[in-house]
């Protein structure tokens, strides 16, 4: 049995076999920049894109808000009145919150 095992250790590819085994486990959970750290990596990547995305269309909501703003004295009153609490001289404002 013992010479079955010297024999099977041996031989040169099994030296190869087992070199590899070795760097995959170690790139796998050893490294730096190990199989866990990259799916984290992977996860974040994806909130901040999403983000991204969020801003980007927050983004063109208030461009078009100040488009109206800048162009329509009824969404520029509407504005005022929501925002800054402005009234007519002869209004009385009730804010609830």
């Amino acid at each position: 049995m013992l010479e079955r095992l010297k024999q099977i250790l041996n031989k040169p590819i099994l030296k190869y076999v087992v070199t590899a085994l070795a760097f995959i486990v170690w790139v796998a959970y050893f490294d730096h920049n190990d199989w866990y750290t990259q799916k984290a990596r992977e996860r974040e990547l994806q909130d901040v894109n999403d983000n991204l995305a969020y801003l980007r269309s927050e983004i063109t909501r208030m461009r078009a808000e100040k488009n109206g703003i800048e162009n329509d004295a009824k969404v520029l009153e509407k504005f005022a009145r929501e925002n800054y609490h402005m009234k007519r001289p002869n209004e009385d404002v009730y804010v609830f919150e």
